[in-house]
C-alpha cells in the first residue's frame, strides 16, 4: 500500500488533490487504499456524472468513462497510471434483449453509462446493421421517462447491478458482452475508463497523482484482490469465487500498446459513426 508519505504532506492552507471515482468493484483495483492519504479525497460518483464535476472544478482528477475524453467540451490529458479495460468478455458489460438483437427496434440505456452506450452503438450497427432508438433508463430505480418500467424488451446494463441485480436469461434469452463482442469483432482489448484530467491541470499535480495511482494499482495487483474480495465484494452481494476471477481474469487495469490501439480504434469508429463531433489525438501524462 501507498504509504501517507508518498506525496508531499499538504501545508494548512492546502486543500487534498481530490480524485473523481467510482465504488463498482471493478475500480476497486485502482483505488482501494488511497483513502488512507493524508492529502488525497475520494469523492464517489457514477461513471456519467465524472466528467461534469471535472469541468466544474469539483475534482482535480477524474476516473472518466473514455468515451468522455472525445466529448468533453474542453481539452483533457489522460494518465496512463491505470485504466479500466478488458481483453475480452468483461462480465458487468451487457445488453439484455427478448428478442434476437438483429431485431432490436429500441434499447433501454444505463443512465450510469456514457462509453458503454457509444460501443453498443458501434457493435449493432457493424456486427448487425441495426441502428436502434436509444432511451434514457435509471436502471437503479427501473424508471425511463418517469414511468416504472420492470422489464424493456432490450436493456444495457453497466457494473454492480449486472451480478447483484441480474434479469434472467429466461426473460432475455438473447444477450451481448460487450467486452466480448468487440474483441471478437477488432481483435483488440477495450479500454471503459481512465484517469482525466484538464489540459491546464499542473504538471507537477499530475506527475506526482500518476506515480501514487500507479503504485497503489501494482500493489493492488499483486497482492490485494482477496482482499477486495473479503472487504468490499461480499459486502455488495458478490459471490467470492465470481467477485475473484472477475478481477483477475476478466479486468485489464494497465495500460498496453495493443490497449492502447484499442482505444484508439474505439474513438475513430465513434467519429466515424457521428457518435463524436470530433475526433481529438490522445494526450498522455506517462507514470
Amino acid at each position: 500500500m501507498v504509504s501517507q508519505s508518498t506525496l508531499t504532506k499538504p501545508q494548512a492552507s492546502k486543500r487534498p488533490i481530490r480524485l473523481g471515482v467510482v465504488s463498482f468493484v471493478n475500480t476497486l483495483p485502482l483505488i482501494d487504499g488511497l483513502e488512507t492519504l493524508a492529502d488525497i479525497e475520494l469523492r464517489f460518483s457514477v461513471p456519467s456524472l465524472l466528467l461534469n464535476q471535472l469541468l466544474d472544478d469539483e475534482v482535480d482528477i477524474a476516473l472518466c468513462s473514455s468515451i468522455d475524453y472525445q466529448k468533453s467540451p474542453i481539452d483533457l490529458v489522460a494518465l496512463t497510471a491505470g485504466v479500466l479495460g478488458c481483453d475480452g468478455a468483461t462480465l458487468t458489460v451487457r445488453l439484455y434483449s427478448s428478442v434476437e438483437i438483429a431485431q432490436i427496434e429500441h434499447v433501454y440505456c444505463d443512465t450510469d453509462s456514457h462509453t458503454s452506450i457509444v460501443l453498443m452503438q458501434i457493435l449493432l450497427k457493424e456486427i448487425y446493421g441495426i441502428t436502434p432508438e436509444l432511451i434514457d433508463y435509471n436502471a437503479r430505480e427501473h424508471v425511463a421517462e418517469n414511468k416504472p418500467i420492470e422489464s424493456p424488451e432490450s436493456m444495457l446494463l453497466i457494473g454492480d447491478k449486472v451480478v447483484t441485480d441480474s434479469p434472467t436469461a429466461i426473460e432475455y434469452p438473447h444477450q451481448l458482452d460487450l467486452g466480448a463482442a468487440w474483441f471478437e469483432h477488432t481483435g483488440l482489448p477495450f479500454v471503459f475508463a481512465m484517469w482525466m484530467a484538464k489540459q491546464t491541470t499542473d504538471v507537477n499535480i499530475l506527475n506526482v497523482v500518476s506515480a501514487v495511482l500507479d503504485r497503489q494499482r501494482r500493489y493492488n495487483q499483486l497482492d490485494g484482490f482477496e482482499r477486495i474480495v473479503h472487504h468490499s465484494a461480499k459486502p455488495r452481494n458478490w459471490p467470492g469465487d465470481l467477485a475473484l476471477d472477475y478481477l483477475k481474469n476478466k479486468l485489464a487495469f494497465e495500460l498496453t500498446d495493443q490497449r492502447l490501439a484499442g482505444l484508439e480504434l474505439f474513438f475513430d469508429k465513434a467519429f466515424e459513426h457521428g457518435l463524436i463531433t470530433k475526433r481529438r489525438p490522445l494526450q498522455l501524462v506517462r507514470k
